[in-house]
């Protein structure tokens, strides 16, 4: 399998904390169980209606390539197995911002990825966040975790 930068899954916490801003946009803040980590993301809800009761399995990986081949940056349509057979909603974007903070004492990185105008902030352990760099292409791989 190709190897993930990051996969925790996530309770939804609020949907639009600072209200509707788009139709099929909604902006969702969580938290998650494993790595004790924030996020804060765009999601297209008309492809991928988002629920505050349930609960999400979020990734992150440079490649959907299942054997670690590096992505090219081209399509490629291909009818092989893909990270992306394994998740419901997938997102191609890069990272505009890394950088490390201080939270309550604590040393945490700070990821910020642009999605085709879709944005996320993941605030997480420095050891997770040292794997992700400036300008990186970067996939989000979500589904609902039962």
């Amino acid at each position: 399998m190709a190897p993930l930068l990051f996969e925790d899954i996530f309770n939804i916490t609020r949907i639009d904390p600072d209200g509707k801003k788009f139709d099929k946009v909604s902006r969702i803040e969580a938290q998650s169980d494993k790595f004790d980590a924030y996020i804060l993301l765009d999601v297209n809800i008309d492809v991928y209606p988002i629920k505050k009761d349930k609960r999400y399995t979020i990734g992150m990986a440079t490649t959907l390539d299942l054997d670690g081949t590096p992505d090219t940056g081209y399509y490629n349509p291909t009818t092989r197995q893909t990270l992306a057979d394994r998740y419901d909603y997938v997102m191609h974007g890069r990272t505009y911002r890394v950088a490390d903070i201080e939270v309550e004492g604590q040393e945490k990185g700070e990821i910020y990825v642009s999605y085709g105008g879709l944005l996320m902030l993941l605030r997480v352990d420095k050891s997770v966040s040292k794997h992700f760099e400036l300008d990186q292409r970067l996939f989000l791989l979500m589904k609902t975790t039962e």
